[in-house]
């Protein structure tokens, strides 16, 4: 068990080093560069995500699908589509029955 003078000896020690401590002399742009480095860093990850999906990239796929859309309702009215499922219908036997059934 320690006794109470090795105590006060310890404590005298440590107010010692802590008046040996000094003033640590620093770059006057060490903050400036250190925080530039901190935000670039930061902007960087968050900008390597989705980088490709870049607004001019959207309005050409935008104009894309759209195109893509029209095109598909300009087919799809054309009347040459239903000739031919009429003549689908009638070759294999498709259509309306004429016929009473006997469920009729």
């Amino acid at each position: 068990m320690k006794i109470p003078k090795d105590i006060q000896e310890n404590i005298d020690t440590t107010f010692d080093v802590i008046d040996t401590i000094n003033e640590v002399k620093v770059s006057p742009f060490f903050r400036d560069k250190t925080m530039q480095r901190l935000f670039s860093e930061k902007e960087e990850a968050v900008s390597t995500g989705f980088g490709w999906l870049s607004p001019k990239l959207q309005l050409a796929t935008f104009v894309c699908v759209l195109l893509i859309n029209i095109f598909g309702i300009y087919q799809l009215n054309k009347t040459e589509y239903d000739n031919n499922i009429s003549d689908f219908a009638t070759m294999y036997e498709l259509g309306a029955e004429e016929s009473p059934s006997l469920f009729n």
